[in-house]
């Protein structure tokens, strides 16, 4: 029988929050990206995953421990001499092996597409900041009536995208700190994100003044050159409605990715 207290490295008195501890502290180290994604690694990261889902369930760990007691003092028939019996028990385990190690590159899939849903539009929106304040684009200076209601739709639909997007992206990559009495009541742990909310608003709109600065500088620079000799396109005065295009391109950008989405699935 697998001992998972072995497995962990903790005593069978341990608490949840010691084999909890003890689990991070193992994940950290065996995980398959730590370990060049290597099958033997992949295996010994669901061993321990497995053992955590057994020890922090109190009904499992019941009766995992009243399993595990028989096996030891002889009781029970887990070590029965029936080749079948072995060979079934055999087969068992390695099936919950195997659904152990789905489960967790499921997690890491589902890990990778909510970072990517984070970076997209954060990326998006600092280059088309940067080529906003370079380019200055003079599509509403020069558009008429319709051109400028649709720009201005676009605009209004594009900001309600952002702060849906971003308002997902704070919720599932910072923390909001509880009031010290309930920490020390609850006993929570140091979450893993150090970024507040109100810490990710102010490294995103000093990203976003940044890339703007910089591609303004690069006007004064290319101004005299490529882009006087395309006026008609771009805008040599910096106006307010340049604000418009950085959400209208992440908008494009995440109808785009949604639809290549689609058509790998």
């Amino acid at each position: 029988m697998v001992d998972y207290y072995k497995i962990l490295g903790v005593g069978t008195k341990a608490s949840a929050a010691e084999i909890k501890s003890a689990y991070r502290r193992l994940a950290r180290k065996m995980h398959p990206d730590v370990n060049g994604g290597s099958e033997k690694a992949a295996r010994d990261f669901a061993l321990i995953s497995k053992a955590y889902q057994i020890l922090s369930d109190q009904q499992e760990r019941a009766y995992y421990d009243k399993q595990r007691l028989q096996t030891w003092s002889g009781t029970g028939d887990i070590y029965t001499s029936n080749p079948h019996a072995q060979r079934l028990r055999r087969l068992a385990i390695q099936a919950r092996m195997n659904r152990a190690i789905d489960r967790m590159f499921e997690d890491e899939r589902r890990e990778t597409f909510a970072l990517q849903q984070a970076v997209y539009p954060t990326v998006t929106l600092l280059l088309s900041t940067f080529f906003a304040g370079m380019l200055k684009p003079s599509f509403w200076h020069s558009s008429g009536n319709l051109g400028k209601a649709v720009l201005l739709v676009l605009f209004l639909i594009a900001v309600g995208h952002l702060v849906k997007r971003f308002s997902w992206c704070f919720e599932r990559f910072t923390h909001q700190p509880s009031p010290i009495h309930d920490s020390i009541i609850n006993d929570e742990e140091t979450p893993e994100s150090s970024f507040t909310p109100l810490k990710a608003t102010a490294y995103l709109l000093i990203g976003v003044t940044v890339s703007f600065v910089i591609g303004y500088i690069f006007n004064i620079y290319l101004g005299e050159t490529i882009l006087a000799n395309m006026s008609s396109f771009f805008d040599r005065a910096t106006r307010p409605e340049l604000i418009f295009y950085p959400p209208i391109a992440v908008l494009i950008i995440d109808v785009i990715h949604s639809i290549a989405l689609k058509l790998e699935a």
